[in-house]
């Protein structure tokens, strides 16, 4: 015995020489593994929470984690149970060898390895095929490279990554959420206890495969430690449960986790303007509503906050995992019909051109524009009634009367030149039918153009992707046009039990019942609604009103956020009753100032389906002759105007090479007529 105590004094004196020694061996063994190990794809929410994590290529979940991730508690307890001298030694504890030298000559086989948190970090980054001494002399020596190239708190961050935890979960932030469903950082006693003891045996420890094992080794965690947690602390730890199963790790704004890993899938790490348990809420709310709905019926659901144009939660489908409601399909991103979701913005341009007021008295009654003929969801008129009860109870007649006096190009042009992607169906010119809903328009964008109105008519480009953005806002309306609009929208007629006054608000319903929108706001945020098939089939009894209406106000409800109210008016508001107002604003004359004309406009030449020879290999100019229309006239070649607006009837445009030319021209009313032609 007295012998062996001095072979191991000996061999603990000669720890140092030992390190010392294997610097030399440095050059042999190469560098070491480099510290950028790979990780999970992890995208997190503004707050740093773990949003969705994307599995290894070889199906391990590791998530990257640094000190400042975790309880520092947990980090005392590591430190104690594992590696006293973790800050004072350079890699190898010349004390725990001596010790094991001891242990190993006393019990004739090896009791501990004397392994440092560096040397532990040095087997996981290069894991060793068999233990032996020249398998531990390579650690050691992995361990001083380590010690030399990185900082104490990088190594420790490295085994917060590294460290193993039973199945393939490395790390502790990937077991925290696994075993606990929280973050590492708000850990109990007794659960900081548990995965400091899982590393040492993370197979065998596993709680939700062997329990016992694991609260026995946890509880000799609590036991060791009680130097430094109080005893009464201790007996309260080892009352806690341990785990039996594990949990599934978050699965939130998983297709705004696809976008963003897709785009940039050098990095590790992405962070969002999304906010965690907003988007939780709402994720559990479309599902939900969806599963009330139907079986392939999907829900999609976008909130962004006002004053910075930040999506704050992002739901794409009812359920990213269901194949039934096409759940990997975007639906924030599709094009569809908006239905009269547009409507605000036909009267916002007349309030801003001065043709109308909120009060302004305007006739619903059956109207015919050319061959279009628009008519109320019910089928039903109201006679004369004033703009704002127009726009609150979504009256077609009026709407596209209105559309007719400001001019179908101009609000396209407007809502275009804020970023929003409008679309017309392949081979359509644009025209009246746009302010009922006959163009393609995303979820995102309607969103961005509602935030517009609740930001005093500046609509800014959605951001979603957290740090510094520039993004310089887009005038939309002018102030007094958008606080109209918002005031109005306020007192829109809210659906069966829902609370008047909230919001303000406006639904919508595409052509035969494929599509139902609700976009709202108050003065903090706007929400946006889409509910229907993701392929476009229609559903009976698929109305904004009754199916998207009631999502937005519960959306709002459960967000959880206290009421802001909209701004207050701005400089130059009028209010006045519709007798007050002055004259022309008193009642709406669609006509006054425009020469009224029976026929819709007609390309006469060249005819639908003409060959047009071209003389040369430059440039031609060919005739364009029009007939009917109320001027001025805007003519477009394929989609493009060629010109300003024109009174012309005769003039002529130029073809650039050989194919295919859509010639179209439109009125002051919006009405159109278009032809195909084939340069050769």
């Amino acid at each position: 015995m007295i012998r062996g105590r001095r072979i191991a004094c000996g061999l603990a004196g000669a720890a140092a020489v030992v390190a010392v020694a294997a610097g030399g061996w440095l050059v042999a063994i190469g560098p070491p593994p480099g510290k950028n190990v790979d990780t999970s794809h992890s995208v997190l929410d503004r707050e740093g929470r773990l949003l969705r994590a994307y599995a290894t290529p070889e199906g391990r979940w590791r998530l990257p984690a640094s000190v400042e991730d975790v309880d520092p508690r947990f980090v005392q307890m590591l430190l104690s149970y594992e590696d006293k001298r973790f800050y004072e030694h350079v890699g190898v504890d010349p004390f725990a060898l001596g010790r094991a030298a001891f242990q190993l000559i006393r019990q004739r086989h090896i009791v501990s390895g004397a392994s440092t948190l560096s040397m532990q970090v040095a087997r996981l980054m290069e894991p060793r095929e068999s233990r032996s001494f020249s398998a531990k002399f390579r650690q050691i020596t992995r361990a001083l490279q380590l010690e030399l190239a990185l900082s104490k708190a990088e190594i420790l961050s490295l085994y917060l990554t590294l460290a193993p935890y039973g199945g393939n979960l490395e790390g502790i932030r990937a077991a925290s959420l696994s075993y606990f469903g929280k973050e590492p950082r708000r850990l109990t006693l007794g659960e900081a206890a548990l995965l400091v003891a899982l590393p040492q045996s993370p197979e065998l420890r596993r709680p939700d495969r062997n329990s016992p094992v694991a609260r026995a080794a946890r509880d000799r965690v609590l036991d060791r430690v009680q130097s430094i947690v109080p005893q009464d602390e201790i007996a309260r730890a080892k009352m806690e449960g341990v785990p039996v199963a594990r949990r599934e790790l978050p699965v939130l704004a998983p297709h705004a986790a696809d976008q963003v890993v897709a785009a940039e899938p050098v990095l590790r790490t992405h962070k969002l303007t999304i906010d965690a348990p907003l988007q939780k809420t709402l994720q559990d709310l479309a599902r939900e509503r969806a599963v009330a709905l139907g079986p392939q019926i999907s829900v999609a659901v976008i909130a962004v906050d006002n004053a910075t144009g930040e999506v704050r939660a992002r739901v794409g489908s009812a359920d990213y995992f269901d194949a039934r409601r096409a759940g990997q399909v975007d639906m924030t991103n599709a094009l569809r019909s908006p239905g009269s979701t547009l409507k605000p913005f036909i009267y916002g341009l007349g309030f801003e051109d001065g043709v109308i007021h909120p009060e302004t008295l305007i006739d619903d009654r059956p109207a015919r524009y050319g061959n279009y003929t628009p008519e109320n969801f019910d089928l039903t008129f109201q006679g004369t009634v004033t703009v704002r009860k127009a726009l609150q109870l979504s009256l077609n007649v009026p709407a596209i009367a209105v559309l007719g006096k400001v001019g179908v190009n101009r609000l396209s042009a407007r809502l275009t030149q804020t970023g929003a992607a409008l679309v017309l169906p392949k081979g359509e010119a644009p025209g009246l039918a746009m302010g009922l809903g006959g163009v393609g328009v995303k979820l995102n964008d309607l969103t961005m153009l509602y935030t517009g109105l609740a930001r005093g008519g500046m609509a800014t480009p959605l951001i979603e992707r957290a740090g510094p953005v520039e993004a310089s806002p887009r005038r939309l309306l002018d102030p007094v046009a958008a606080w109209y609009i918002g005031n109005v929208l306020m007192g829109a007629p809210p659906p069966d039990n829902a609370p008047h006054g909230r919001i303000a608000f406006k639904t919508g319903t595409s052509y035969g019942y494929r599509d139902a929108w609700a976009v709202g706001f108050d003065g903090r945020m706007t929400v946006g609604i889409w509910v229907g098939r993701p392929d476009g089939t229609p559903v009976p009894g698929l109305v904004g009103r009754s199916v998207a209406a009631p999502i937005l106000f519960d959306a709002f409800a459960r967000s959880g956020l206290t009421p802001v109210p909209l701004a207050s008016a701005p400089k130059g508001t009028v209010f006045a009753s519709t007798n007050k107002l002055p004259p022309p604003l008193q009642r709406f004359n669609p006509a006054a100032g425009l020469a009224v004309v029976a026929e819709p406009p007609r390309i006469m030449f060249p005819p639908d389906g003409a060959r047009i020879e071209m003389a040369g290999d430059g440039p031609n100019s060919v005739a364009l002759k029009i007939a009917g229309g109320l001027a001025p006239l805007t003519v477009m070649v394929n989609g493009v105007p060629i010109g300003p607006e024109t009174s012309r009837r005769s003039l002529f445009f130029m073809t650039e090479g050989q194919g295919f030319v859509r010639l179209t021209v439109m009125d002051a009313r919006g009405t159109s007529d278009s032809v195909m032609v084939r340069v050769q």
